[in-house]
């Protein structure tokens, strides 16, 4: 599952999905990437179990499989944050339109235990 999170790209595209539905289209506008590159991305986060799709009509929309790949993604900007010669979260999303969310936002979940 890390490993489907490690490429820019695909964090990128997860990033976009954990806010909302998307076509494959509008993740290619979104991240700055060719339809057919994020073709290939989607497929890879659908295998490691991270989207799901849903068709209407001839168009497939993507969206998270569920709120443990947001927890995923958060955690992930967490740990790049704290590693010292890492990228900043928002070089590592690349576009601001699906950055990562300021540091508020980033707090982490309590572990029942």
């Amino acid at each position: 599952m890390l490993k489907a999170v490690a490429d820019p790209t695909r964090f990128r595209v997860l990033w976009a999905l954990a806010r909302g539905e998307h076509s494959v289209g509008q993740l290619a506008e979104l991240v700055g990437a060719h339809v057919a590159a994020v073709s290939q991305h989607l497929a890879r986060l659908r295998a490691a179990g991270l989207v799901v799709s849903r068709r209407e009509g001839t168009r497939i929309y993507y969206r998270a499989a569920g709120a443990h790949v947001r927890a995923l993604l958060e955690g992930a900007v967490l740990a790049a944050r704290a590693e010292p010669e890492g990228p900043a979260p928002a070089s590592v999303a690349g576009n601001t339109a699906v950055a990562a969310p300021a540091g508020a936002r980033l707090r982490p979940r309590p572990v029942n235990g």
